[in-house]
């Protein structure tokens, strides 16, 4: 099977208005992404936030499990963030898998308001396909990622959709529902 990672985007993200912004890094989100990323083999987690004092918050939040308290407390957590990094943007993001892997990950594109879009199903049989090319999912934070982001991406992954019209999961649901869809037993 083909090399997993996932990239959790703050900027550029929408608000509610549509308006471009720099949403903040939350631990939630960086504990539970990377506990479902690992969970799911995920080789790599990528958090990308633009503004240093962010990324700092997020380094201090990872090194309480890996260096200090934590680290003796929960081994398993520390497991999990070890493949946690810290990237300014998305281009240091596919950089950096793209050192692990050996090759530029395929970039999938994922949001709450796709319209059509490839099936969990279609993106499985890519990624398990004899020489497929690493994967990199795109999470947005805020109201989803901006267009600029989509524009980039090499593929839309089609969106999570309950029985009814309510569609606004945490990106940490997402991230565990569409690990799981698309690695999961």
């Amino acid at each position: 099977m083909s090399d997993l990672f996932v990239a959790l985007i703050h900027h550029p993200v929408v608000d509610r208005n549509a308006k471009i912004v720099t949403s903040a890094i939350t631990s939630l989100d960086i504990h539970d992404i990377a506990r479902a990323s690992r969970t799911y083999d995920v080789r790599g987690v990528f958090i990308v936030h633009p503004i240093p004092e962010q990324r700092k918050f997020a380094a201090s939040v990872i090194d309480h499990w890996r260096f200090d308290f934590g680290r003796t407390h929960d081994s398993r957590r520390r497991e999990a963030l070890e493949r946690v990094q810290i990237v300014a943007e998305l281009d240091d993001a596919i950089a950096a898998a793209t050192r692990i892997s050996g090759a530029r990950p395929l970039v999938v594109h994922t949001s709450a308001r796709t319209e059509g879009g490839t099936s969990y199903a279609d993106l499985r049989k890519r990624l398990e396909a004899p020489d497929a090319p690493p994967m990199m999912i795109l999470l947005g934070t805020g109201f989803g990622m901006s267009p600029e982001v989509a524009e980039r991406a090499d593929v839309v992954l089609a969106p999570i959709v309950g029985p009814g019209d309510y569609n606004h999961l945490s990106v940490r649901s997402a991230a565990g529902i569409i690990l799981d869809r698309i690695r999961g037993k």
